[in-house]
């Protein structure tokens, strides 16, 4: 099955042949998955930055699944973010909440959607690993013994991810256009058989 590093790494390489189109699709399926479970928490728990942040995913998700007057919004979401408080060079000086996973899996999905790079897509893919880490963290807290291995439940993020690019492969040859727009039925079948799929847990 393998271990995380080598599942990692197999996601990196994946990532790195597939398409800009493919990475745009898979980096907002993991931003989207992070979102929900963020959305899901107590309300005491949930961080007002990264809540924001739900109509640029949804302006990235138009975006990749062949809408393009998308790009405008979410090209205007990333500078509101790039010109706001949250994007600081202060350190642990500064507002942090931009350094959550979920937020920070959103602002790379945005950029992914953007500029279709290996690098983007990949770093979203990293958040959603600490997001586990964290999560395990977390009840490591309150439980004396964690009800999973911590390295087994980041192998299944990776494997959730390998999957996620399998299904994403099937629409390779759509996905090439999305950027330049496709006609609105097209993105209609790509948002019932893409964005549900990859949603889900």
């Amino acid at each position: 099955m393998g271990t995380r590093w080598e599942l990692s790494a197999l996601v990196e390489e994946r990532l790195r042949s597939a398409s800009p189109g493919e990475r745009r699709v898979f980096a907002a399926g993991v931003a989207e998955r992070l979102m929900g479970r963020h959305e899901a928490l107590p309300e005491d728990e949930r961080a007002p930055f990264t809540l924001s942040l739900r109509p640029l995913l949804n302006s990235v998700w138009e975006g990749v699944l062949g809408e393009s007057t998308a790009y405008a919004a979410v090209n205007r979401g990333v500078a509101e973010y790039m010109l706001g408080e949250y994007c600081h060079n202060d350190g642990q000086d500064g507002p942090d909440d931009a350094d959550e996973s979920t937020a920070a899996a959103t602002l790379f999905a945005a950029h992914t959607y953007l500029f279709g790079c290996h690098d983007f897509a990949v770093w979203t893919s990293g958040r959603a690993l600490e997001a586990v880490d964290e999560h395990l963290e977390c009840l490591a807290e309150s439980e004396e013994d964690l009800p999973v291995d911590p390295d087994e439940a980041a192998a299944s993020e990776l494997r959730r991810q390998l999957g996620d690019l399998d299904l994403i492969a099937e629409f390779s040859e759509e996905l090439r256009f999305t950027l330049m727009g496709l006609p609105a039925d097209a993105t209609l079948r790509l948002r019932k058989e893409l964005r549900t799929a990859l949603a889900g847990e």
